[in-house]
């Protein structure tokens, strides 16, 4: 087939070769294809002269009268727009580039594929980039050419897989897709996977935008977050979805509006950290972010990458560090994303027993393809380097290293070595982990692991910084959905997470996850009247804050919310206009301040030098009673799990020469009873202590 056969099939894999300033023997010759069109016009060393169509199929030629430069014409665009020809550029992605991704191995791949504004020779525009191995042909539409596939053919650059072309005179807000074609014909119109930007749905455009020219103003946020241990310091996680956190009377909050509420009211309640649900780009509200359809693009629901960027720098210089929810684990099948996305199962695995979730019924990313690890840990690295991000916390890694995870016998297919490991998932991980922790120190990996997977934490293992305590969330939850007179049959609840609690580095979390698909709000799921449950909620939070690990508490918790999370409505915070939920919400406050001020309870989370126990075998009267200790700091907590008020409670320590009460969640103010300790009772061999009735006691001890 001729070159004008070959793009009227819309499958010329090197437009270039043939479109554009060429010479001949009879001399220069400007070729234009523009399917559709009458006419064209060019601008031609300052004149206007008339392309001639020689083929009906839209090939337009111009013969100059004299030799010209590359960059001596423009062509006038059916949108008005006056601009070189993308015909006349040699490629924007290097052999370096490609060799690197092809690799799997190029950690900026955000400064290569997508849409990247850039000057070549000296010239303006976007070069777009994206990965089709299997394509036939790949076209750009954009605003440019009315989103039109026959007029932008883009170029193969061979075996590297990738399509290429600089489009000159475009520049941000530009809206765009690639048309792919593939093997058997089939258009499949695809969101870029590398943009910065989309549409609001149900619009999947992406956008060109620059994330890079930025001025940030968080440098001595960024030079501490480089030079401090983080896992030495308070970290007490405020989770937050930005769609349903307040009302604003918009459809959605915009990043600027939150940043300067979501700053002030952490500060306020002293969280050190925000995590927010999944800001990635998603087509579904519903999925509350975690099924990303644009794993570098903050969503277009609450503003810009700009306005994003404002938001965590923002936080940052209010003191407030900001973790993201991150989804490598699996994405949607809408038709405009990744699934299938030239035709083939590119980014996922063909065989269903791989590539699709059962209980999600979404596309499981293929681990063992090198361009998608690429394309993932260039997502993570992008977020943390060029987005100040802090942290990661990475979702639903269970169903990433278990093949058989969620299926039955027949329904997954075992590793090389005949198990349910997924290796190729385990080698991502650490890869990921490994280079997250060499390019951007202090930034930390947080893995919710639900499964007993040795080493999540460990260099030798997954290399993860955190990982979530599921153990201890269902067996403390579990413990205090029982009616009081029970517990004392089942303190081993409690002390169970003793065993293990320095096995990994844990995140002991009151997630979103608990409260929602018909679980209940934490308040609703505690026993008695109304005085107990929120007395049961003070015990529960600051237990939790007591207990070695670092802390995360979902919004709506602090207001005492009855109802189980809902992402359609925001939280009621006309509740602190009840004395009940107020008294909750200053408590967890207080809780909040005491936990920063008391290196004792955040120092040593990792290690019995943080933690040694007073009495864990009071199980008739249901208290426990432990010292936790760090950096010279150390306190009693004392915990009483039932209603009973237990006057002159013995505390076994020795040598006490004097007992200050620090924290009581049943002061009046929090909404309890109001016995608290003005002043103790010393003895050589201990002091007795009133014992609120559901509560924590904290208690700093100075000896003889």
């Amino acid at each position: 087939m001729s070159d004008i056969d070959w793009l009227d099939r819309g499958c010329h894999h090197q437009p270039h070769a043939f479109l554009g300033l060429h010479n001949t023997p009879e001399g220069q010759i400007i070729r234009l294809w523009r399917p559709g069109a009458n006419e064209i016009h060019l601008e031609v060393l300052g004149a206007i002269v008339q392309a001639k169509c020689v083929d009906e199929r839209g090939l337009f030629v111009y013969f100059p009268s004299s030799n010209i430069l590359p960059t001596q014409y423009r062509i006038y665009h059916r949108s008005g727009l006056l601009a070189f020809d993308p015909y006349v550029f040699l490629p924007t992605v290097g052999e370096t580039d490609r060799f690197l991704f092809n690799k799997g191995c190029h950690y900026e791949l955000f400064r290569v594929f997508g849409a990247q504004l850039k000057e070549v020779e000296s010239i303006s525009g976007v070069s777009f980039a994206v990965w089709a191995p299997n394509a036939k042909g790949v076209s750009l539409i954009a605003d440019c050419n009315h989103f039109d596939g026959r007029v932008l053919p883009m170029r193969s650059l061979g075996s590297s897989g990738i399509w290429e072309l600089f489009v000159p005179g475009v520049g941000p807000r530009e809206k765009y897709k690639f048309e792919v074609r593939t093997q058997f014909d089939c258009i499949r119109v695809k969101s870029d996977p590398f943009a910065f930007a989309s549409e609001l749905r149900p619009q999947t455009a992406s956008i060109v935008s620059d994330v890079f020219s930025y001025r940030w103003k968080d440098a001595e946020w960024m030079e501490l977050r480089k030079q401090r241990f983080a896992l030495k310091r308070p970290m007490n996680v405020y989770e937050v979805h930005l769609g349903s956190w307040k009302s604003y009377h918009t459809e959605f909050p915009s990043y600027r509006e939150l940043a300067v509420d979501l700053a002030a009211y952490c500060r306020k309640m002293g969280f050190s950290h925000v995590e927010l649900l999944p800001i990635m780009e998603h087509p579904l509200d519903e999925s509350w972010g975690y099924q990303v359809s644009g794993f570098f693009a903050a969503t277009s629901r609450y503003g810009t990458p700009l306005e994003f960027q404002q938001f965590v720098e923002h936080l940052h210089q209010e003191g407030i560090g900001v973790i993201l929810d991150w989804v490598p684990a699996h994405f949607p099948l809408d038709d405009f994303s990744l699934a299938r996305f030239d035709g083939t199962a590119l980014y996922e695995h063909e065989d269903p027993r791989k590539g699709l979730h059962p209980h999600w019924q979404t596309a499981i990313f293929n681990y063992g393809r090198k361009e998608v690890v690429n394309f993932l840990i260039a997502s993570a690295l992008f977020w943390l380097e060029v987005m100040h991000v802090d942290a990661l916390r990475v979702d639903a890694v269970a169903s990433m290293i278990y093949l058989d995870y969620g299926r039955k016998a027949g329904e997954w297919i075992p590793n090389a070595e005949g198990g349910h490991i997924n290796l190729e998932a385990v080698e991502f991980i650490k890869h990921l982990n490994s280079i997250v922790h060499q390019r951007c120190p202090g930034a930390l990996m947080i893995a919710e692991e639900s499964s007993a997977y040795m080493g999540v934490t460990h260099g030798q293992g997954l290399g993860f910084d955190l990982k979530w305590n599921m153990g201890w969330m269902n067996d403390t939850l579990r413990y205090f959905s029982r009616d009081p007179i029970y517990r004392k049959f089942h303190q081993n609840d409690l002390t169970f997470s003793l065993l293990y609690a320095f096995s990994e580095q844990f995140m002991l979390v009151l997630s979103h996850d608990e409260v929602v698909h018909g679980k209940g709000s934490l308040l609703s799921k505690m026993p008695g009247p109304d005085w107990q449950k929120f007395a049961n909620v003070r015990l529960l939070y600051s237990y939790m804050m007591c207990h070695p690990g670092k802390k995360l508490l979902f919004m709506g918790a602090e207001l005492g919310v009855w109802h189980e999370w809902y992402s359609g409505a925001p939280l009621d915070w006309n509740l602190l206009d009840h004395s009940l939920h107020r008294g909750l919400f200053q408590c967890i406050q207080e809780i909040n301040h005491v936990y920063h001020r008391l290196p004792a309870l955040w120092a040593s989370d990792f290690s019995w030098e943080g933690y040694e126990w007073i009495d864990f075998s009071d199980e008739l009267r249901s208290i426990l009673v432990y010292w936790r200790r760090g950096e010279g700091s150390q306190v009693i907590c004392i915990h009483n799990f039932t209603p009973e008020f237990y006057p002159s409670y013995w505390v076994n320590v020795k040598h006490v020469k004097g007992v200050k009460e620090i924290l009581n969640t049943d002061e009046e103010r929090f909404g309890g009873s109001g016995k608290t300790n003005p002043s103790f009772s010393l003895q050589s061999d201990g002091f007795s202590i009133d014992l609120s009735p559901l509560a924590t006691i904290l208690l700093e001890v100075d000896f003889a």
